[in-house]
């Protein structure tokens, strides 16, 4: 069966203030954050009704907010409450919340200080970002031609809309060849994270290597496996990784609010093995987030 497209969806969708008919939320085709990515936004889990780490991802609403220079019309603690009164509002039991914020359509030019800020909030049942089968396997992975920018030319902490043209454009060269998803470096060469996830390396030591998150987002599952890797009593590495060195790495996952704790069993040409270590970190990370404890 097809998904249903996003306009055609029911229920409602919290809307400057308020929760609108999903088919009324309606911005004007010249909103500046349409033509020149003046939009920031969150992606959040749901997981039995409640929402992972929702201040957590607020924080960051506003931080790349403030980053691309706009002011939020309304303050944390509203937000949040709106967010759970969504999931709610559509009966979210395992899925996703997209809260967006973008300049309007008072002005259509590069600059744009006379613009209104909206913000919008939608959620929706989801479930695994990759596909399942795939997942137990480990998925396989393209090199990306596109590099993350150097972080002195791109708000690069942020969750901005821009940031993610060359996100698509790898992961639709990836798809047209085979993979599910790329692998990007750096602007240095350096290995960087996947189209929509963090990376990590397991070595033959059992210690976890990780790229050091400057140039690219430190992603709020990345902190919290590798805090679950370090109760553990796994090392963990952060570090500059060159794209040879994957031939010395064992096993690999990504990390990310829609992958979750994903294995990857192929990067071009190196190969990994889905091991009990990146098995147990999925294992014990749906535990966390389901509010259980882990065997």
């Amino acid at each position: 069966m097809e998904p249903i497209p996003f306009d055609k969806r029911s229920g409602k969708i919290w809307f400057n203030g308020q929760a609108v008919n999903w088919s009324d939320v309606k911005i004007h085709v010249l909103s500046h954050g349409l033509h020149y990515a003046s939009c920031v936004f969150e992606g959040e889990r749901v997981y039995d009704g409640e929402i992972f780490k929702l201040e957590e991802h607020t924080e960051r609403l506003f931080h790349s907010a403030s980053r691309l220079g706009f002011k939020i019309p309304y303050d944390q603690k509203t937000l949040n409450k709106a967010c759970k009164e969504i999931v709610a509002i559509q009966k979210v039991k395992d899925g996703y919340v997209r809260p967006v914020t973008w300049r309007g359509s008072e002005m259509m030019a590069i600059s744009a200080q006379k613009t209104k800020i909206h913000v919008a909030i939608a959620a929706w049942e989801w479930g695994s970002y990759f596909d399942p089968n795939l997942k137990l396997k480990g998925i396989k992975l393209d090199i990306s031609k596109w590099k993350r920018p150097a972080p002195d030319t791109i708000p690069w902490d942020t969750k901005a809309s821009g940031l993610y043209m060359i996100c698509t454009l790898s992961k639709h060269e990836a798809e047209k060849k085979g993979f599910t998803d790329s692998l990007m470096l750096d602007y240095q060469g350096n290995i960087a994270e996947a189209t929509g996830a963090n990376i990590f390396f397991k070595n033959k030591s059992n210690e976890l290597h990780t790229p050091i998150p400057d140039s690219f987002l430190n992603g709020i599952t990345r902190r919290c496996v590798i805090e679950i890797a370090k109760s553990k009593g796994i090392k963990i590495i952060e570090r500059k990784i060159k794209p040879e060195e994957m031939e010395n790495f064992v096993g690999c996952f990504l990390t990310g609010t829609a992958a979750e704790v994903t294995p990857v069993s192929q990067i071009d040409k190196y190969n990994f093995s889905v091991c009990d270590l990146i098995k147990d970190l999925s294992k014990s990370y749906q535990a966390l987030v389901r509010k259980k404890t882990a065997a």
